[in-house]
């Protein structure tokens, strides 16, 4: 009897062992899947893959998801869905099928970079960081040293030897304004201060901003006027006296009382279903009112689509244009990407705006400084402060228009934040206390980034009175 439990168990050992070889791929084999494929929405997506950790990603637009190997042929996306690929009778590739839907194969000619694989391209084991203090550009920001700001140089060169060495993953740039001048600027990977970045939900505050300055110029009468009159055009169903009654300012602090919530699963707002609708404005203010305007908060990306439909209204131009006459314009943001087409055919890129690192700093700057930027004040300051106030609870987290209010602890001290954040690991974080931004951007897209821990753990701490009187 023991005998056999112990052939059991050497064959079972021998199993086990074969099951994991069986779907263990390597990099030259990853490689017959990379392609351009047909994708949802009559767009396409690449495939590629990844020499460092030997995984194959989709690339969508600017944005990496990655594909697990299940078995042979057959990957999990980050939704743990099958994507298979399929073969011809020669045993080629020819195309995948994904949730029972079918996509071809358009062409193998892609060519990938080394440099999107690797923080940094030549750094050997034997990397050490060496602080540079950023270049002047003629973008209209100051740049100074690091010396006398309080930040530390250690705790930085320690950030960047983890970035670099793959402790913390696809961290694109980190960006520190201390004091009014740019003090610290870093970028990895196929990134530099030129490229622009997708970035995704921090567009929200730019939106919160574009309001602002179309209030002040008196586009929009004020933030008490409601929603439903200005798209006098349309019906809507689920019409109620609360939805009649939601105004712009519900919009901003998204208290709009729609059935829209990205925490709950069950609701009809759902941001997937509004993204593959013909009309986002339509799909949004059709839901149904779970709350009364004004109640609880439910964070829900149709209301600030509709509040950037509204100033379109309002100004008769393009979102985009608005923002390039008034906003861009004064902050010399020049190079920027915006497609607002709040329809289908912006399904993939969610109507977000695509900035440099450092334009993403400047618009932290600006509110920082109380929309003030050289001697000229492009948004109210009394707008710059309701934005930063509380208005709302947004996922247990303090919410003001359009901007989160956040905190992180370092060894038990609160470091008050305002911050405008997106998917992937986009931060720009304002510090009053400590007259500083801080702007990481990232591709973590649809999982953890690891951004806030990295001022948590390197940036704050040189400001840590209580750490420092111990």
């Amino acid at each position: 009897m023991r005998k056999t439990n112990l052939l059991l168990l050497f064959l079972l050992i021998i199993y086990c062992g074969y099951s994991q070889e069986k779907f263990k791929i390597t990099y030259d084999q990853l490689k017959e899947y990379e392609g351009i494929y047909e994708y949802q929405n009559k767009t396409t997506l690449q495939i590629a893959a990844s020499p460092k950790d030997t995984i194959l990603y989709a690339i969508i637009n600017e944005s990496k998801y990655a594909l697990k190997p299940s078995e042979r042929d057959v990957f999990l996306n980050m939704s743990k869905e099958k994507v298979t690929f399929l073969r011809d009778q020669a045993s080629v590739i020819n195309g995948y099928s994904s949730e029972e839907k079918t996509y071809k194969l358009i062409s193998k000619k892609v060519v990938f970079p080394k440099e999107m694989w690797y923080p940094r391209l030549n750094a050997s084991k034997d990397y050490k960081y060496v602080y540079q203090q950023p270049k002047k550009d003629l973008d209209g920001l100051l740049t100074g040293p690091l010396d006398n700001t309080g930040l530390d140089k250690a705790l930085l060169g320690e950030m960047m030897q983890k970035i670099v060495d793959g402790t913390y993953q696809n961290v694109h740039s980190v960006l520190i304004i201390k004091d009014g001048k740019l003090v610290f600027e870093e970028y990895f990977y196929d990134n530099n201060k030129t490229k622009l970045h997708e970035l995704r939900s921090a567009t929200k505050s730019f939106v919160s901003a574009l309001t602002g300055i179309a209030i002040d110029k008196g586009y929009i009468k004020d933030k008490t006027e409601t929603v439903l009159s200005y798209f006098p055009d349309y019906t809507f169903k689920n019409l109620t006296n609360d939805k009649k009654q939601i105004t712009i300012e519900n919009l901003l602090t998204n208290q709009s009382g729609l059935d829209c919530d990205v925490s709950n699963p069950k609701a009809e707002g759902n941001e997937t279903a509004m993204n593959y609708s013909d009309d986002w404005i339509q799909f949004t203010l059709d839901l149904p009112m779970v709350d009364v305007p004004g109640g609880k908060g439910m964070y829900c990306s149709g209301n600030p689509i509709t509040m950037g439909k509204i100033i379109e209204r309002a100004t008769k131009m393009p979102l985009p244009e608005f923002a390039k006459q008034t906003l861009f314009k004064d902050l010399g943001i020049k190079n920027f990407k915006w497609n607002f087409k709040p329809d289908a055919s912006s399904a993939e890129t969610f109507c977000q705006v695509y900035l440099n690192s450092r334009d993403m700093a400047k618009f932290g700057l600006l509110y920082l400084n109380k929309g003030l930027w050289n001697g000229k004040q492009v948004v109210s300051k009394a707008w710059v402060e309701e934005s930063l106030s509380k208005h709302s609870v947004v996922q247990g987290v303090n919410y003001g228009y359009l901007w989160w209010l956040k905190y992180l602890n370092v060894d038990g001290v609160k470091y008050n934040g305002k911050a405008a954040q997106g998917n992937g690991g986009q931060k720009i974080y304002i510090w009053e206390d400590q007259n500083m931004i801080t702007v990481i951007t990232g591709g973590n897209y649809n999982s953890q980034s690891p951004s806030d821990e990295l001022i948590q753990k390197y940036i704050l701490p040189s400001f840590n009175t209580k750490k420092s009187a111990n």
